[in-house]
């Protein structure tokens, strides 16, 4: 049996202290207590009607749990877990992509959506334009689809997406500006393309 020694006990316990004092949880179930709502509010945005979130929390918390002891705490835990969420859901996606090529298509996704107070009417219209938003947003490049779901549907702030990305709060409005840019190409064009033109 491996026995630690004293210098080791006590830098563990340094190191436990650090975490504590940082937020870190100590066990998956704990970090599961703590951030499932925001994982999961960040996985259902990120990931569309087209992916079961779900999953997708389940995978984060797997994956969190795995990586926990090797969380250093340089960055916020809840930014950490964004990252992960991500990851996860960028995963899902590119794998998703070739499933829909090979037998569906995005024309069926926002069957989850309608709201049932509105008339069937209404509640067609609304799922016509869930599609045509998800459509233009998968054709987007990533870190401006995330930016601007993250900006628009989340209404995040530009500090908070500059610090969940990683990047500068100048670079985030540059992205949002582009990101914005192209989803509105994006949509004419599918709008142009559902008209027949």
């Amino acid at each position: 049996m491996n026995v630690p020694s004293r210098e080791e006990q006590e830098t563990l316990t340094e190191a436990e202290q650090s975490r504590a004092a940082k937020g870190v949880p100590k066990d998956g179930g704990e970090l599961f207590r703590l951030y499932s709502v925001s994982v999961t509010k960040w996985a259902r945005k990120l990931a569309g009607p087209t992916i079961d979130h779900e999953d997708v929390v389940q995978e984060v918390f797997l994956t969190a749990h795995r990586l926990l002891p090797t969380f250093r705490g340089d960055a916020q835990i809840t930014t950490w877990l964004y990252r992960i969420t991500e990851n996860v859901v960028r995963h899902r996606r590119r794998k998703d992509r070739f499933r829909r090529w090979l037998g569906g298509s995005s024309d069926d996704v926002a069957g989850n959506t309608a709201n049932t107070d509105l008339s069937a009417h209404d509640r067609i219209e609304e799922r016509q334009a869930v599609q045509l938003v998800y459509r233009a947003l998968d054709g987007m490049k990533e870190k401006y689809r995330t930016v601007i779901i993250l900006y628009e549907f989340e209404k995040m702030s530009g500090e908070e997406l500059a610090e969940k990305m990683g990047c500068s709060h100048e670079t985030v409005r540059v992205w949002l500006y582009r990101a914005r840019a192209q989803f509105e190409e994006r949509v004419k064009k599918l709008q142009a393309k559902e008209k027949g033109e």
